[in-house]
């Protein structure tokens, strides 16, 4: 029997009983903790032996417009606000969840026959997400629409940033007829801000939403796959910047994509084209250089 003062004690060691397994990390030394690990590492490898690990470049970064879309995709515009009834821009984000910023009766309306023309299109026909922005109209229009059409609520999933409405600065509080000038200042340039105001209101430029919806594509195309993903939206400007990114259009010319309130369209990866015509070819700029 081979003493404890051995030399081949320090090189052969017992198996690990349990107990080992067992004692605190402090406590145990580098063999010990080695072998910890290499045990749990096999453990799991000989348990789960169908486990492999997609490479980092399987899928890579979303990017407009993408190549494919891996899921079917519909975009809905929430009925008409209270706010928008009175004719009244209201874009400020501290009251996006406001009872004030809730679907008036007419939207209400809006919003069945929104719910209902999905279910014609046989939307949720096998289940489906609903993403609507925390926004109240939006998410009051997305329980409509599961309600409507057979979907549970844990399949509602709120989001909080990326669907706001869009921050229409200096707007605020304005007529909602003099929304078209901000579109006369999207057509020159998709980096043209609207005037800013002190009032917490964002001015958002086309390119600050085109950002925000392209990481919204981005977490979408990642967490789902071959599923149906319902967008609701507060605003016309998200969705209509949406669409023409994922097609492939010139963002200046988001507008010509507006979506009127209770609006839905279906976004699927037939609708983007093959060629991408460069914006020179499809739109003259009318105050150069302010054209990017």
């Amino acid at each position: 029997m081979l003493s404890s003062s051995s030399p081949a004690s320090t090189t052969a060691h017992p198996p690990p009983s349990p107990e080992t397994y067992q004692t605190p990390l402090r406590l145990l030394s580098l063999p010990q903790i080695t072998r910890r690990y290499l045990f749990k590492t096999l453990s799991l490898c000989l348990a789960a032996p169908s486990l492999s690990i997609a490479p980092v470049h399987a899928r890579g970064l979303f990017q407009m417009p993408p190549l494919r879309l891996s899921n079917r995709y519909y975009l809905v515009r929430a009925g008409e606000s209270d706010y928008e009834s009175l004719g009244v821009i209201n874009t400020n984000p501290v009251a996006k969840t406001s009872v004030d910023s809730g679907l008036s009766e007419k939207g209400k309306k809006q919003t069945v026959r929104a719910a209902l023309q999905l279910k014609e299109m046989g939307a949720c026909d096998r289940n489906c997400w609903l993403w609507p922005s925390i926004t109240q109209r939006a998410y009051q229009a997305a329980e409509i629409i599961a309600s409507i059409n057979g979907i549970s609520r844990s399949y509602i999933v709120p989001e909080y940033s990326f669907l706001d409405a869009r921050g229409l600065g200096a707007y605020e509080g304005k007529k909602l007829d003099s929304i078209s000038e901000v579109y006369a200042l999207d057509s020159i340039s998709m980096k043209t801000k609207p005037p800013p105001i002190t009032d917490g209101t964002p001015n958002e430029s086309v390119s600050d939403v085109f950002v925000r919806v392209t990481q919204l594509m981005s977490i979408l195309e990642t967490q789902y796959s071959e599923d149906t993903v319902v967008i609701v939206s507060p605003d016309s400007d998200n969705l209509s910047i949406l669409q023409a990114g994922v097609q492939g259009l010139d963002l200046r010319r988001h507008s010509e994509l507006y979506f009127g309130p209770g609006e839905v369209r279906l976004l699927d990866a037939d609708s983007i084209p093959v060629y991408k015509q460069p914006a020179s070819a499809v739109y003259k700029c009318t105050n150069p250089p302010n054209c990017d």
